[in-house]
């Protein structure tokens, strides 16, 4: 397959008599400028590379401009994508990014969404959306020219410009507004088909990402807001990714710690558990002060040994915003030696938000006292109303150190099932290292990582929403069953520079590098020099190979170095004083190594390194 950056030659005879010579992408006239400073704004290691080597300059909070060298990255990343798309048996189709309200407002995601879309309105005042994701746009075209069995299996994909509206765009293009993303979508007659498409679309992704040579881990994940059963994210395990994920020392379990779940304990025989006792307890608003407290007064000691965090109950509450404006109080009973982590709960309460019970809250709400909460003020069978739910560690038949609902008084031997019951169950506390493996019961470690691709088994949801059914072999409707699958275009140029910089700057693998050979023109200016470069650069262009010639006049060798480095193509070429020798320096950037090489024998010798990389 030719080069899409190839030059084409021109067709009109009059205008191309003779066959004029390949253009070589030079730095002379290269549309970029490499700083040397970091940008102020840039908080990881990938938007300060790019943005310093000239790939991206930001356009607006969450959006960037792709200047020529990470544009050139970009479409060999989207040309890996597509290939493994198309080998699937995927077809390429390409919706608009303004999309209609009414579809999405059939399927609840018009407020579902909430403050995450962008919404807008035409001159005749009606509604549209940047499209965010497009799964009601594929399931009525489909519905629009497909009716029948014989018609499926289908998968279609995009690569498609997605707008949300995010509170804190962050990291570049790891977090913005404005991004890119290949989504496709399967459509089966039943689930057995759906696993099949699944399971292609997963194969497909693992493929794409060892291409890229992106390090990636297969977690369980939430299917949140997209609907459906089976999730799973593939992440780029890496200290500065937004998601956190557990892997078993021993097993192959891993999940998302939003999807982790912990297996519910026996019950204990709390039959030998003393009465529930009241306790004054003054000045104790924290679990730590709670603790020492009981472990300093004789008349609360344990005989057995001390007490911890772990035999205290700790009651959270939060107030969910629901999409239509509703707000509903939840308090939540975790043991108080865990924190109940934020975006375990948003995830399991949404499309709901949580948003803080603050003091105004407090006030209207007596029989709370704050630091004193204790579950007998809690429940749909109490007078507060408020909803109550236990982590799943909290075993029927354990016994607590909890609050009494008044200033300064907590309650001792408070046994869960024989003097409290909650109103349900929520595995929402936070998730740590050691933890116990819910699949084999090992230990689990912790890891950060960026979500690269996610892939979901979204059935029926939106067929059965927008009406997409087909007829079977027995002239029956059936409604179609859909699975849903992502990668992150633009996040993925940044998760493979943040896999692959070193100290100095960029480091690009040849399958996506903008260039493969970066060839240096160092020294004094003269005709050999100068000669040599070209002549290199014009056989390695003819052979296919990928060249970029820093040409520039009166640049000093140490910045075009700099530069060279910086910018992170994974072969530098030096032409300089070696020259005269017949020589020049060949530099592996992915590797450090560097070493001499015949002029005569140089373009064999690169275009070799380049086919075998």
């Amino acid at each position: 397959m030719p080069s899409k950056f190839s030059y084409q030659q021109d067709k009109n005879p009059t205008l191309n008599e003779t066959k004029r010579p390949r253009v070589i992408n030079k730095m002379s006239t290269l549309f970029v400028r490499t700083l040397r400073d970091n940008p102020v704004d840039a908080e990881v290691p990938s938007h300060r590379l790019l943005v310093r080597a000239g790939y991206i300059r930001r356009a607006a909070p969450g959006g960037y401009t792709w200047l020529p060298l990470g544009w050139r990255v970009y479409q060999h990343v989207a040309e890996i994508i597509r290939q493994e798309m198309d080998n699937i048996g995927a077809q390429e189709v390409n919706f608009p990014a303004m999309l209609p309200r009414e579809p999405f407002e059939a399927t609840g995601r018009w407020t579902d969404y909430g403050d995450n879309l962008f919404r807008l309105q035409d001159r005749r005042k009606v509604d549209f959306l940047l499209g965010p994701t497009h799964e009601e746009m594929f399931t009525l075209l489909v519905k629009d020219l497909y009716s029948s069995y014989k018609d499926l299996p289908l998968s279609l994909y995009q690569i498609q410009t997605k707008f949300r509206d995010e509170a804190r765009p962050r990291g570049g293009l790891l977090r913005g507004r404005e991004f890119s993303m290949k989504d496709s979508y399967s459509f089966d007659i039943d689930d057995e088909g759906l696993q099949q498409s699944y399971d292609a679309h997963r194969h497909a992704y693992i493929r794409i990402f060892e291409r890229l040579g992106l390090p990636f881990a297969i977690v369980s994940a939430m299917s949140g807001a997209m609907g459906g059963s089976k999730s799973e994210e593939f992440l780029f395990p890496c200290e500065i990714g937004e998601d956190t994920f557990v892997q078993c020392t021993k097993c192959d379990y891993s999940a998302n710690t939003e999807a982790v779940r912990v297996g519910t304990p026996a019950p204990i025989d709390a039959a030998q558990t003393p009465p529930a006792q009241i306790f004054d307890t003054p000045a104790t608003p924290t679990i730590q002060t709670l603790v020492d407290l009981f472990n300093s007064r004789a008349d609360l000691q344990r005989a057995d040994r001390q007490w911890t965090a772990a035999d205290t109950l700790k009651n959270v509450v939060v107030n969910l915003r629901h999409p239509d404006g509703r707000i509903e109080a939840l308090a939540i009973g975790v043991p108080g030696d865990r924190e109940v982590d934020m975006k375990r709960l948003e995830a399991q309460v949404s499309p709901a938000e949580v948003v803080p019970f603050d003091e105004t809250h407090f006030a209207a709400q007596p029989k709370l006292v704050k630091g004193y909460i204790g579950p007998n003020a809690l429940g749909l069978k109490h007078s507060t109303g408020v909803r109550y739910l236990l982590d799943p560690r909290i075993a029927d038949g354990s016994e607590w150190i909890t609050g009494a609902n008044a200033a300064g008084k907590h309650v001792a031997h408070l046994v869960h099932g024989r003097d409290f019951t909650a109103d349900g169950v929520i595995d929402v506390a936070e998730v740590r290292d050691d933890d116990t493996c819910p699949s084999c019961a090992s230990a689990l470690i912790i890891k950060r990582g960026i979500e690269i691709g996610h892939v979901f088994q979204l059935g029926r949801k939106y067929a059965e929403v927008l009406g997409l059914s087909v007829l079977d072999k027995n002239g029956k409707a059936q409604t179609v069953t859909m699975g849903s699958y992502g990668i992150g275009v633009s996040r993925a140029v940044a998760a493979i520079a943040e896999a692959t910089c070193d100290d100095i700057g960029l480091r690009w693998p040849h399958a996506i590098a903008p260039f493969n050979v970066h060839i240096v023109m160092a020294g004094k200016e003269d005709d050999l020099i100068t000669k040599t470069a070209n002549d290199l650069a014009q056989t390695l262009d003819a052979s296919g190979v990928r060249v970029l010639l820093d040409d520039r006049v009166g640049v000093s060798p140490g910045v075009k170095f700099k530069d060279a480095e910086l910018i992170g193509n994974p072969i530098i070429v030096v032409v300089g004083r070696g020259a005269a020798n017949g020589v020049v320096e060949v530099r592996d950037r992915l590797t450090g190594i560097a070493s001499e090489v015949a002029i005569a024998d140089a373009a064999a010798h690169l275009k070799s390194a380049c086919a075998t990389s």
